[in-house]
């Protein structure tokens, strides 16, 4: 169950920092939902900070819209 992690590129931080964010976030959360939604989330803007948003397709922004609303309206217990 582990071993897809060993293909994560850790030398490309725009690529490893969202595959930790969402293996962190459904660990933690027990929720895969939530770290699957923090994956579309994430991905975009880390392509977007490290200077590569022509790598995102324009549909995973329409998610990650989507996504951010989740997490806006998401109810916290």
């Amino acid at each position: 169950m582990l071993s897809p992690i060993t293909r994560i590129p850790f030398d490309d931080l725009s690529e490893a920092v969202p595959a930790f964010g969402v293996i962190a976030l459904m660990a933690f959360t027990y929720n895969v939902g939530i770290g699957m939604t923090a994956g579309f989330v994430l991905y975009p803007f880390c392509k977007l900070f490290a200077g590569r948003p022509h790598e995102v397709r324009p549909a995973l922004w329409a998610l990650t819209a989507l996504s951010l609303l989740f997490f806006i309206f998401y109810p916290i217990r």
